[in-house]
């Protein structure tokens, strides 16, 4: 073998951990951190959860704990990430993650002294929420400036592979530690895997985009200039729009689920678990799969190619006969599968054509208006699946995600949205 050909061995472990020396000792201790950290951050999500499924029994309980994780992404997604690309990135990740994990410590000791009450823990996952919408577009927005553009669909496929991964874990880790330990102890688990994001942060020196910001520059302004960048790349702003379609079509879908076991199906828990297990295996081998092969030239190629196979298998889902449970199964896998090389081609597209003093507004834009959809989809879904059934909703999703895909194939300023110009800024390491 070609020794020029070696790294391609470790690359497809994942370029993470091939980058060069310099890449190794920052982006891959970063990246185990913050695998930790959504890992202990999933397995308490859980947790509290089921402690007020507990607690309560009540749906409208679970509903509010439910808009408090989501609302932040929707009203304050867009100035946080007005104020991601001002400040340090580096800092807003670090204060993100402590100020989550004081607000565990409080909660905690809530529950050493027999305080607590289901509106703290209401708060914590309020703030919570409100870390994360600084945290993650600070993040996305900092990995090209540290990775290689090259490597960027690869380490986009691993950071969704992560997230797979850590729905099939979180919660039967969850769920066994429940059985030996006191919630109070498992929540020590958050602080801990915070403490393991934070640390290697404290010592890694990331470029931060240089920004001259006139002194009566107010956020609106600041909104305004990314909403403008927004209007004037119709590349991404289909993306924008495509992602708030998805996100319309597709939580409901799987809000769904547990309907569909068991009025078609005549499953049980057992079956719902089989879809839950499925999708979640599928992130993680579609994520894995992204980060070893990288995707096609054209990462719009790949996001697209993906789509219309994810739209296929809803169609499957809502075709199949109730006789054929397993592949009903299948298909969610393989959605499951696409889902992934969907995101992570789009969002390694958006980090190298988005200006970086910019990527941390896009990005909130981007969550935000994909997060708007949810309650959106929820309160359409559910009437017109009591009305025309379940399976016509994964049927219509299927068939709108297939025609996104293909008739991108015609749209020029789609397969060419990776050619938008814009000023490269120069970067300074903080």
């Amino acid at each position: 073998m070609d020794t020029s050909e070696k790294p391609v061995i470790r690359k497809s472990i994942g370029y993470v951990f091939d980058m060069t020396e310099k890449s190794l000792s920052k982006f891959g201790l970063i990246f185990t951190g913050q695998a930790f950290s959504l890992m202990g951050s999933r397995l308490v999500q859980f947790c509290l959860v089921w402690y007020l499924t507990l607690t309560s029994g009540s749906a409208t309980t679970l509903a509010i704990a439910s808009m408090m994780a989501l609302l932040p992404q929707i009203v304050i997604g867009p100035i946080a990430g007005a104020y991601v690309d001002r400040w340090n990135r580096k800092r807003v990740m670090i204060i993100a993650d402590t100020l989550v994990a004081f607000g565990v410590i409080l909660l905690i000791l809530l529950f050493h002294f027999n305080l607590i009450q289901i509106w703290h823990i209401y708060l914590l996952m309020l703030l919570r929420a409100i870390g994360g919408a600084f945290h993650w577009p600070a993040m996305q927005a900092s990995i090209p400036l540290i990775v290689p553009e090259k490597y960027l669909t690869r380490v986009s496929g691993l950071n969704q592979s992560l997230q797979g991964l850590a729905s099939i874990i979180a919660p039967p880790l969850g769920a066994l530690l429940l059985e030996f330990f006191p919630l109070q102890q498992i929540l020590v688990v958050d602080v801990f895997t915070a403490g393991m994001a934070i640390l290697p942060l404290l010592f890694m020196l990331i470029p931060q985009p240089i920004r001259e910001i006139k002194e009566s520059q107010k956020i609106t302004q600041d909104l305004r200039e990314a909403i403008s960048f927004a209007l004037l790349w119709k590349g991404g702003l289909i993306v924008i729009v495509g992602a708030m379609l998805g996100n319309l079509l597709a939580t409901p879908a799987f809000a769904l689920v547990p309907l569909l076991v068991k009025d078609y199906f005549n499953g049980g828990a057992i079956e719902l678990a089989y879809i839950q297990s499925a999708w979640g295996l599928g992130m993680v081998l579609g994520g894995g799969a992204l980060g070893v092969w990288g995707g096609f030239k054209r990462k719009v190629v790949t996001a697209m190619s993906a789509t219309i196979l994810m739209g296929a298998g809803f169609i499957i889902v809502g075709l199949v006969p109730s006789t054929m449970f397993i592949v009903a199964v299948a298909a969610v896998f393989l959605a499951g599968l696409m889902n992934p090389i969907i995101n992570g081609s789009l969002f390694a597209a958006v980090q190298t054509t988005v200006p970086s003093e910019m990527q941390g507004r896009y990005f909130t834009l981007l969550l935000s208006g994909s997060a708007a959809m949810t309650p959106v989809g929820l309160a359409i879904a559910g009437p017109f699946a009591d009305f025309l059934g379940i399976r016509i909703w994964f049927q219509l999703g299927g068939i709108i995600f297939i025609l996104l895909g293909l008739i991108s194939f015609f749209i020029p300023v789609i397969m060419k949205m990776e050619d938008f110009k814009y000023q490269n800024m120069e970067v300074e390491d903080q």
